[in-house]
Parts: C-alpha cells; structure tokens; sequence
C-alpha cells in the first residue's frame, strides 16, 4: 500500500477519518473523546500548521485508487528528564488506520524517519478499547508503558 507524506490536498480526508475514530472512541468513553464544538475547526488549523512544522512528520496510506485510507502524525522529541531511554522518542499521537497494509507501512515509514532523527523508541498513542489497534502495535514490536485512567473529578 504506498504511503507517501501528506499534503495540505489531505487534510480534509485525515479530518473525515479522525472524527470517525473518535466517535468510535467515543462509543465506550464518552467524556475523555467527545469532540469539542469547534474540534473540526481547530484541528483543520492544527493539522495545517504540522504541514509546515520541520518537527513533525505526517504520513498518508492510499488504496490502489489514490484515496488516502489512514494517517499518521509523528514528530521525535527528548524525553522527559527523568526518564533515559538512550536516545530520542518518536511520539505518535494521531494514528488512523485499519490493522493491514496501511497501518504497517504508515508506522515503517515512521520509524525509519524517526531512526534517521536520532530516535531509540517509538510511544504511539490508542485508545484502551481498540482492540485491533492494539494487537496491531503488539505484532509490530511495540508494549504497554503506561495507560490513562479516566473518571469524574
């Protein structure tokens, strides 16, 4: 499946596909992922700006047609003080794509990107209960570090 970087002609499809997963987060954590009224606007802008950030890396995976079928947003970074992992973090925070092709070669094409920036580890962000996602990151070398829990305050 080719996976090639993003371009501003993307970002409504990325937008479309991240509402969509969000709203299935939503399904069984409804406070922690409900969207904000203005969610689509502020992330239209937010994905606009990273388009134009030297720090930040975003991939799409596209079907044999060309229509962009997931993304991946990746940017490496220090880690925080406290921790020494050996090297850099390639932190992955947006990450839509079906378990398969798509979700393979998006987080290949992000790891050697991340490797070529002095990155040791990949963090890649998923919801709790996304079950595929998760069996998905395990297949592909990665392990649980840390979870969020979430309740009223």
């Amino acid at each position: 499946m080719p996976i090639r970087e993003a371009t501003e002609d993307d970002v409504a499809v990325m937008l479309d596909l991240a509402a969509a997963t969000r709203a299935r987060h939503g399904e069984y954590q409804p406070v922690f992922w409900r969207a904000a009224e203005s969610a689509l606007v502020m992330q239209d802008l937010w994905f606009r700006f990273l388009l134009t950030s030297d720090d930040h890396h975003l991939l799409v995976a596209t079907d044999p047609e060309g229509r962009v079928v997931g993304f991946l947003i990746a940017q490496v970074m220090d880690a925080p003080p406290v921790y020494d992992p050996g090297g850099r973090t390639c932190m992955v925070d947006d990450f839509v794509a079906e378990p398969g092709q798509a979700f393979e070669g998006l987080l290949a094409a992000a790891r050697s990107w991340a490797v070529t920036r002095g990155a040791v580890q990949m963090v890649v962000v998923t919801a709790a209960a996304d079950e595929a996602k998760r069996s998905a990151l395990a297949a592909n070398d990665l392990t649980v570090a840390s979870e969020w829990w979430v309740g009223p305050a």
